[in-house]
């Protein structure tokens, strides 16, 4: 019976030794479930412990403790041949003298696969990535985002349950890494495998991923859809990591299952939000987060909860937004408006100096424990 998960870690530790002598826990007590034909991400800044992770499940690695399953198999310390999985990398180790035919090959006849079935193999695996037609070809022949496809090619052709991918478009240019999230994603969901994906850039995680595990200091922080994990961090550190917020300190004065009243002493009041964190008591200190993007700008002499009066202190036109820098009796928050009409009347805008009210709405006003 085929197993509902094509990869798990149960409470998987990786122990590494330092130079100075002392015990670094890269990996600590991680689980994950990583469902079959799902597109799972590792987020996190480097030292997070998401490569080694991926490394862990490659078979590169060992774990020091528990235990990773590929298709509810343990893998104890079965060497990575013999795993259902295949890796790309961000180097994409290609080899150089060899064309793209010969690159995609070589694994099949490292295993001694019939040239017959290579030639059909490598064809469908050409076609996938849409390189047909550029068989001799040497990679140095090739722009970047082709060598990544046949990196992509190269693994694929072996017919792994499990696509490993650690970040493979870092290498690319902004504009190309964009499109080829687009193709890997769009690949992902033809082939219908597992692709698990590690990458520290945020966007790039909310753009491809059914499901985002946020990683920092060797733990998962937060694993959920991008929508949950944007909507809804866990903590401080997911909320900060993931996209950009305002955060407040206060001390919770009521809480109820979906409502929390918290006193700001840096605002002189009370405001109305979420409780998110899990384990929140009243009397608590906490952070209040509210994306730039959800705050509303409004009249000053507005009347409204979660409403209190602010000063602009600058403005930043980038096209499709524009950002407003603002105080609010000494505390600085960022505001951001979509520029949705077309306009060039500079009375339209905010300036420097102007009395605006700025108004939180309670469901997007989330509050959080203080600490990860």
């Amino acid at each position: 019976m085929t197993s509902e998960f094509a990869v798990e870690l149960r409470d998987v530790v990786k122990q590494f030794i330092t130079p100075e002598g002392n015990q670094l826990n890269a990996v600590d007590h991680v689980t994950m479930q990583i469902k079959n034909g799902e597109f799972f991400s590792m987020l996190g800044s480097s030292g997070c412990g998401k490569t080694t992770s991926l490394r862990m499940i490659a078979g590169f690695e060992w774990t020091t403790e528990g235990e990773v399953y590929i298709e509810g198999k343990p893998m104890g310390h079965t060497p990575p041949f013999q795993r259902k999985v295949n890796t790309v990398f961000q180097s994409y180790a290609l080899f150089q003298h060899m064309s793209v035919y010969q690159n995609i090959a070589f694994g099949l006849e490292m295993e001694g696969v019939k040239e017959e079935e290579i030639k059909k193999r490598v064809g469908r695996a050409l076609e996938m990535v849409q390189l047909t037609g550029m068989e001799r070809r040497k990679p140095k022949q090739l722009s970047g985002g082709q060598q990544q496809r046949v990196a992509v090619a190269r693994a694929l052709v072996k017919t792994p349950d499990v696509l490993l991918l650690d970040e493979p478009l870092g290498a690319l240019d902004l504009k190309l890494r964009k499109e080829m999230q687009l193709e890997l994603k769009a690949l992902q969901q033809q082939l219908g495998i597992t692709f698990v994906y590690v990458t520290h850039d945020q966007e790039e995680a909310l753009t491809m991923s059914d499901r985002i595990a946020v990683m920092s200091q060797g733990k998962v922080q937060q694993m959920g859809t991008p929508v949950e994990i944007y909507e809804r961090p866990a903590n401080k550190f997911v909320a900060d990591f993931i996209g950009e917020s305002n955060f407040l300190e206060g001390k919770i004065k009521s809480l109820e299952k979906d409502d929390a009243r918290v006193f700001i002493p840096a605002l002189n009041m009370e405001i109305r939000g979420l409780p998110i964190s899990e384990g929140l008591v009243k009397g608590e200190e906490v952070v209040v987060s509210i994306r730039p993007e959800k705050i509303r700008i409004t009249d000053k002499n507005a009347k409204a909860e979660n409403l209190f009066h602010a000063v602009v202190k600058n403005t930043v036109y980038i096209g499709a937004d524009t950002h407003i820098y603002v105080s609010a009796q000494g505390v600085n928050l960022k505001v951001l408006e979509q520029n949705h009409i077309s306009r060039l009347d500079p009375n339209s805008f905010y300036h420097v100096g102007q009395d605006v009210g700025l108004m939180l709405m309670p469901e997007n006003t989330l509050v959080l424990k203080k600490d990860a």
